[in-house]
């Protein structure tokens, strides 16, 4: 480990599947419903205290599956997660290869997004105040270390560092598709982490992604096209190594130094709009994610 000393006032939360939050060993678990400005979250917010660390998991999708990539109200989910205190996410992903080298079953700690969504708000700044964080290193070094650190301690297949493409779905790839992403060097491919990295990093709260590969999209030409039932069947198989990871994460991310990480104040700079202009009810909109700049 890069940093023994032990993390102050860190809250992990957890965004994923249902492998995740059906784990044994977790105490105090409680669904806790949650308002947010935006609407509602995905789902509850699950708390629970594992190894003595207090955390939060928000299924993605809801509980069953049931909420279109596109759909997912990525603002809610964010906010609800810093109205609990969590100050860095472990996102867990089903993803695409786009490469030989990473086949079914291999981890993929993510350190670089392409963001190729159409369809959906990417700012929690989107009346009145306006602000431009820097998405130049968009997950956590600190975090990366940390997952990385458990992937070899459980000896599971990993890649460390690697580019998400984030594609609009809920359509998989067409063979073009695939092939032009191939083009760009990118690793990976999935539907699911923008803008949920965007607005982790406009809330301030440090962000990793891990990228389970469930397919080769449809580029491999001695593999059948990606479907349902192939995702399903490789992703049954990683739920295992996944809940291994994020115990290990959850017992050893606050040892890991996030002091100079990007996400920490973003906002001090970030933020354009002269302080004259901005509303007591824009700031009362922002006042979880926004609120320790704005109430200066």
């Amino acid at each position: 480990m890069k940093n023994r000393k032990l993390g102050i006032n860190r809250k992990l939360g957890i965004i994923g599947g249902s492998g995740i939050y059906k784990m044994e060993g977790f105490e105090n678990t409680k669904w806790k419903k949650v308002e947010t400005a935006w609407g509602e979250p995905s789902d509850s917010v699950m708390t629970a205290k594992f190894y003595g660390n207090d955390i939060c998991f928000i299924p993605r999708h809801s509980r069953g599956h049931k909420i279109n990539p596109t759909n997912i109200n990525f603002r809610a989910n964010i906010d609800a997660m810093k109205q609990q205190g969590v100050t860095d996410i472990i996102s867990v992903s089903a993803v695409g290869s786009l490469k030989g080298s990473l086949s079914p079953g291999t981890f993929v700690i993510v350190d670089q997004f392409i963001d190729r969504t159409f369809s959906r708000i990417k700012t929690f700044f989107d009346e009145e105040i306006v602000a431009h964080v820097s998405m130049a290193q968009p997950t956590s070094k600190g975090l990366r270390e940390c997952c990385e650190e458990g992937l070899k301690k459980l000896n599971i297949k990993h890649q460390m560092g690697g580019t998400y493409v984030v594609m609009e779905g809920p359509q998989f790839s067409t063979f073009a598709e695939s092939n032009l992403y191939r083009s760009w060097k990118a690793d990976v491919i999935g539907m699911t982490n923008m803008p949920e990295a965007k607005l982790a990093r406009e809330a301030e709260i440090r962000y990793c992604t891990v990228a389970m590969v469930t397919d080769y999209d449809c580029w491999h030409s001695e593999h059948e096209e990606v479907d349902v039932a192939m995702v399903i069947k490789t992703l049954q198989q990683n739920a295992s190594n996944a809940q291994n990871l994020v115990k290990e994460v959850i017992k050893t991310f606050k040892y890991f130094s996030v002091d100079k990480d990007p996400a920490n104040d973003c906002l001090d700079t970030a933020i354009i709009t002269d302080p004259k202009s901005r509303t007591k009810k824009t700031i009362e909109k922002l006042k979880h994610v926004g609120g320790r700049v704005l109430k200066k």
